[in-house]
């Protein structure tokens, strides 16, 4: 297995910077967000001198692009005009990937805010989406990858497996995500390993503890952000890799017995959570040198 930076982890540093943080921390590769105004993302149309400039930052230091993050999500909605928005920014992103040599795409299934965005249509809308898109990624050799998450379609591993299963597309696969389930109370690393199995390509590392008297997740909050919750509705903090409550050794344990040998990517939610963990330099080292103590000892 690889363990790649996310540049969700280096907010104060430009796309080369973070390329060069990777390589001096010991990192095999980089996933990197898309999004505008983000000062280590790739903007959503970006010019070839843009692409240019990070391909070329990532060679020179020995980085692998291993995945590219964009956050659309209306992907399930009833509105068509949204859901061809993100379809059209998406395009962009798949040839970004190509141009990057990047083989994954991470995607969030849809958004949910209540109920009302669970139906049948909404099912159906999302997979009519990913199929689509797994058309032209498979044209580029890039596989999208819905990850288990928060106010999504694909909260839980048991809603994950199901929808991709549905979805029924050999370039749609699983992006597993152990904290995002242990923090909304879903499946414990055991079950969403077997319930997911060879569906898996893609894993986000990082780690957390539960706030003194945290209550449940509340699974239907009016989502403002998919991407991450407000502070004031938070029932766990971030944690570095190893100081926090997840198993890594025995999550890796589980995942090289399916025979899962794909990329580990540190998830440092420094862009989120500034207060809650130290700079990408200190805390994704020292996250980085925790996932390759179990990787040597499992």
């Amino acid at each position: 297995m690889l363990i790649a930076g996310h540049t969700m982890g280096t907010p104060e540093y430009s796309i080369p910077e973070a390329l060069s943080l990777f390589r001096t921390i010991g990192l095999d590769g980089a996933e990197i967000v898309v999004q505008d105004n983000y000062k280590c993302g790739i903007p959503k149309r970006a010019d070839m001198n843009c692409l240019h400039g990070i391909k070329s930052a990532a060679d020179s230091v020995g980085i692998q692009i291993s995945c590219l993050t964009p956050y659309n999500c209306h992907f399930n909605c009833t509105d068509p005009n949204l859901r061809d928005q993100d379809m059209e920014d998406i395009k962009y992103v798949i040839s970004y990937a190509d141009f990057l040599n990047a083989r994954y795409i991470r995607l969030y299934a849809g958004t949910v805010a209540g109920p009302q965005d669970l139906s049948p249509d909404n099912e159906r809308y999302l997979a009519e989406s990913m199929c689509i898109l797994g058309d032209i990624a498979r044209q580029h050799g890039i596989t999208l990858v819905l990850e288990n998450h928060f106010h999504t379609m694909t909260v839980s591993a048991a809603d994950t497996i199901r929808l991709t299963e549905k979805i029924g597309h050999p370039n749609v696969r699983i992006l597993y995500d152990q904290a995002n389930l242990t923090f909304t109370r879903n499946e414990d690393f055991e079950k969403a390993i077997a319930l997911q199995g060879s569906h898996i390509a893609y894993v986000h590392v990082k780690d957390l503890v539960f706030k003194k008297d945290a209550p449940a997740f509340a699974a239907h909050s009016a989502a403002k952000d998919v991407s991450h919750q407000e502070e004031s509705e938070r029932i766990v903090t971030t944690r570095i890799v190893g100081e926090g409550i997840l198993p890594w050794k025995d999550i890796l344990k589980g995942l090289k017995a399916i025979g899962y040998d794909g990329w580990l990517s540190l998830e440092y939610e420094r862009r989120w959570h500034p207060l809650d963990i130290p700079d990408a330099s200190i805390g994704m080292k020292k996250s980085a040198e925790h996932i390759r103590n179990c990787l040597n000892t499992i």
